[in-house]
């Protein structure tokens, strides 16, 4: 079973998308994301699987929650240092985890 400690090591925070391109490299269809974390963490990059759902105007500006603290992972020739939460929908598809506000904080991390 997680504890509190173990929650407490992810440090995930709001951020705005505001660069999204295609990844035609991907094994599974998928976007490449410039993610504005706040003057803190800065932009990070971040590959995702929700082509199915999203299109690609329709997510710049979107507020998104990401985790800033794990290691970059090499996903073909791209560099993901951000893993961008969402969950799956009823046929399995991502959908984003987002804050509900859009006023919330650019870099504030959930607690």
């Amino acid at each position: 079973m997680a504890t509190i400690e173990d929650f407490q090591k992810l440090d995930i925070r709001v951020g705005k998308i505001i660069e999204v391109s295609d990844f035609p490299e991907a094994k599974k269809p998928a976007y490449k994301l410039k993610i504005d974390f706040g003057p803190e963490i800065g932009i990070k990059n971040s590959s995702v699987q929700i082509v199915a759902l999203y299109e690609k105007e329709e997510l710049i500006g979107k507020l998104v929650l990401g985790v800033v603290n794990f290691p970059p992972r090499k996903i073909g020739p791209f560099e993901s240092e951000v893993l961008t939460l969402g969950v799956p929908d009823s046929e399995d598809k991502v959908v984003l985890i987002r804050p509900d506000r859009d006023s919330s904080v650019l870099g504030g991390k959930l607690f």
